[in-house]
């Protein structure tokens, strides 16, 4: 720790607000920095350089620290690390989130939305959202970089999934994002400018990946019907990207039930009400004219024949996506996903919550999401998924093939360890047998 601090001493006498001044001891910290990044991503040593570079002044060093951080914590579990330096963390990447560059600002928000995945839920986790949400609001409403915006808006998602305690925390972030994602719906629309397609989509998905979390009988404070006729609009929007937020987050307020609630009332008290009350915007009738709408958007999409120069990845999975919600719409029936993590192991989703929760993390994660589903105690707690046990030898558990080959393997090895004791045996014995000869020789 007095090594640490004094790195960072030594770093705040060395910078200067004067460039020209500061760029030779600079430059000198980023060549060090790059032959120490050379190392092992994810040894202790490694981990502690990025943090003490987060403490540098120029802004391309803990550029470079961050980008090492958001590795480490991706491909590997840092549990030891992110709880016992975690209060530091946090405030660093609250900082460079705050003053940094908009690489810096995103790949900070990246880090802070890792920390709390890493860490898991609990008290911890509750103050990296509570010193977080600030900031985090603060960013969201005032400039208009895409990057930047996108990755504040996944870190709001996954710090609230995370930490937070309660619905109406919950409901705090998710009514951030709705202003990203309608802005017209806020209070203040002047301050808030229109989301580019990339931030819309990622707003969008954050928003579901949120809801998900939300108890169906605690729905009561969304406004539905504002909600479900601005995402219907998104509906037919040009970015595919979009249409396919959009798409989720209907299917998953169809899995839950609230669209009922979209008129505020139950069905059989507005059919009391009369004529006039069903023909009100808030009646059943409405209600139902929305969802043959939704439907008619749905069917189109699903069978899309897509525009000039559309990528064929993009289409397919707007196809796919819009199929099941054809099919679920049409008959309840919720597609089924299974992804194999290492080891044997089969992670297995069979609802439109658990699905908008295994994209997001999925997409938040990269490659590091399969590594996280094996060992990071959160996912397995949010999927209910267990991991195979290790036997006693480490080796997890095995198919009927694995187990075959494994055996044949011992049996080899067991068969070599036999010879090799007999021939220490043999070896042994003739030793002795030389020794005996001699003695008696010696005798005679």
């Amino acid at each position: 720790m007095g090594k640490r601090n004094s790195q960072r001493k030594n770093a705040t006498l060395f910078d200067s607000d004067d460039d020209t001044l500061s760029t030779s001891s600079t430059s000198a910290s980023d060549t060090q920095f790059a032959q120490e990044s050379e190392e092992v991503r994810g040894g202790a040593h490694s981990l502690e350089t990025y943090l003490d570079a987060l403490f540098e002044k120029r802004g391309s060093t803990r550029e470079k620290a961050l980008s090492g951080l958001t590795d480490a914590f991706t491909s590997h579990l840092q549990l030891q690390f992110a709880e016992n330096n975690y209060v530091t963390l946090q405030h660093q990447l609250i900082n460079s989130s705050k003053k940094g560059s908009t690489k810096e600002a995103a790949l900070a928000a990246h880090a802070l939305g890792l920390l709390a995945i890493t860490i898991g839920s609990g008290d911890r986790a509750h103050e990296i959202m509570e010193e977080s949400i600030p900031p985090l609001s603060q960013a969201l409403k005032s400039g208009s970089e895409s990057l930047k915006k996108s990755s504040v808006l996944d870190c709001l998602a996954i710090v609230t999934f995370v930490g937070g305690n309660d619905c109406e925390e919950t409901h705090r972030s998710m009514q951030m994002m709705w202003q990203s994602i309608h802005p017209k719906s806020g209070s203040n629309v002047a301050s808030v400018s229109k989301p580019t397609p990339a931030v819309l989509a990622v707003a969008v998905s954050a928003w579901s990946f949120l809801l998900t979390t939300i108890d169906r009988w605690k729905t009561d404070s969304i406004n539905w019907q504002e909600t479900i006729s601005f995402l219907s609009t998104l509906l037919d929007k040009d970015d595919r990207s979009v249409r396919i937020a959009a798409g989720e987050a209907i299917a998953l307020i169809f899995e839950i039930g609230s669209l009922e609630r979209f008129s505020g009332e139950d069905k059989n008290e507005i059919d009391s009400l009369g004529t006039e009350g069903n023909n009100s915007r808030g009646g059943f009738t409405y209600v139902e004219g929305l969802k043959g709408k939704i439907l008619n958007q749905v069917r189109v999409l699903a069978v899309e024949a897509g525009g000039k120069g559309s990528a064929k990845k993009d289409l397919n999975s707007q196809r796919n996506l819009f199929r099941d919600v054809l099919t679920f719409l049409e008959i309840g029936a919720c597609p089924e996903t299974s992804i194999k993590i290492h080891g044997g192991d089969i992670l297995k989703v069979s609802t439109w919550s658990q699905l908008i929760q295994l994209n997001f993390l999925k997409r938040f994660l990269g490659s590091g999401f399969l590594k996280h589903m094996q060992e990071n105690e959160l996912l397995h707690d949010v999927f209910d998924f267990k991991p195979k046990k290790k036997n006693p030898l480490g080796s997890e558990e095995l198919s009927g093939n694995e187990k075959r080959a494994v055996k044949l393997q011992n049996s080899a090895i067991n068969k070599a360890r036999t010879q090799l004791l007999n021939k220490q045996r043999m070896l042994a014995q003739d030793r002795n047998n030389g020794h005996y000869a001699a003695a008696t020789n010696e005798d005679a």
